[in-house]
């Protein structure tokens, strides 16, 4: 360990910190974004793209990004595509073997996406003998690519490779209610009811279930055959339903009721009960039992106030 320099250290901590990292990847896409984000910066570059090939189109798209192109979270500035054998990209993804250019300046191919730069380094994901992806490199400095960053990026092409496989191979298996976090998305729903929460979102869900907004959205639509919204959205119907015949509830204007429920405005409100029982819940109401109809003058007046003319 005398010899090993502290640039090197941080590089194999780089490739140590992805390998862990993986494990709790429910989706590709985060898979991607943790090399962007976690991995490409501690190796000391300053740019990255990854790219997916489309097989069908024949063509490679940008999914994840490192420095200028990637400004803000997921967000990947002027996204392109790639022919398959247009650009170093393209010939990369075509002939499935790296490539380490020394100065764009004298490779024809080089394509300039946000920036000229003088030096790219690209390497291709394999899965299964064919290509998946490729992850492009380039830095402004001509020659600063070396043969030891050839190496370390085709490890950390390799060990996404695998991990792709792996959740393809997962994905392939047919979700069922026995599923534990479905089992324990039910159980946040009807002991927490976390559905009253008006900001309550996919992404903010999946956090609670230690999963990803991906592998959320598959699991509710394959069990439930319904969006995620839909699944939620019938728990707040079911609630408003059993509310508006409610004594407990008289007093409470309808939209108050759905506020209680947890949609969060009048008008998805309205739009989702129309959509889940075929009525409005004014006229879901005025088919209830006489005493749940009835409203003070007080509150008359303080619906007719919500609502002005």
């Amino acid at each position: 360990m005398a010899n090993v320099t502290p640039e090197t250290l941080d590089e194999i901590k780089a490739i140590s910190f992805f390998s862990t990292s993986l494990y709790h990847k429910e989706s590709t896409e985060e898979v991607l974004w943790d090399i962007t984000k976690n991995v490409i910066h501690k190796l000391g570059f300053v740019d990255c793209v990854i790219y997916e090939f489309l097989p069908k189109k024949k063509i490679l798209i940008q999914r994840a990004a490192y420095g200028r192109k990637n400004p803000f979270k997921t967000i990947i500035h002027n996204q392109i595509s790639i022919k398959l054998g247009e650009g170093i990209v393209g010939h990369v993804a075509k002939n499935m073997k790296p490539e380490l250019i020394k100065n764009t300046d004298n490779d024809t191919r080089y394509i300039i996406d946000d920036t000229k730069r003088y030096s790219e380094l690209c390497v291709p994901i394999i899965i299964n003998d064919k290509i998946f992806g490729v992850i492009d490199s380039e830095h402004p400095d001509i020659g600063f690519f070396t043969e030891k960053h050839l190496h370390l990026l085709t490890i950390i092409a390799t060990l996404c490779a695998q991990k792709i496989r792996d959740l393809q191979i997962q994905y392939k298996k047919p979700f069922t209610k026995s599923n534990s976090y479905f089992r324990k998305l039910e159980s946040l729903i009807k002991t927490k009811k976390i559905y009253r929460d008006p900001h309550l979102s996919l992404s903010t869900t999946a956090g609670l279930l230690g999963i990803s907004s991906c592998y959320l959205s598959s699991l509710v639509n394959t069990i439930t055959k319904k969006s995620f919204i839909d699944y939620i959205n019938e728990y707040r119907v079911a609630e408003v339903k059993k509310n508006l015949r409610s004594k407990e509830f008289n007093h409470y204007t309808i939209v108050s009721v759905g506020l209680e429920a947890g949609f969060n405005s009048k008008s998805t409100f309205y739009t989702a009960f129309k959509k889940h029982t075929g009525m409005s819940p004014s006229d879901f109401r005025g088919k209830a039992p006489l005493h749940v109809r009835v409203l003070s003058h007080s509150k008359i007046s303080d619906t007719l106030a919500f609502y002005p003319a």
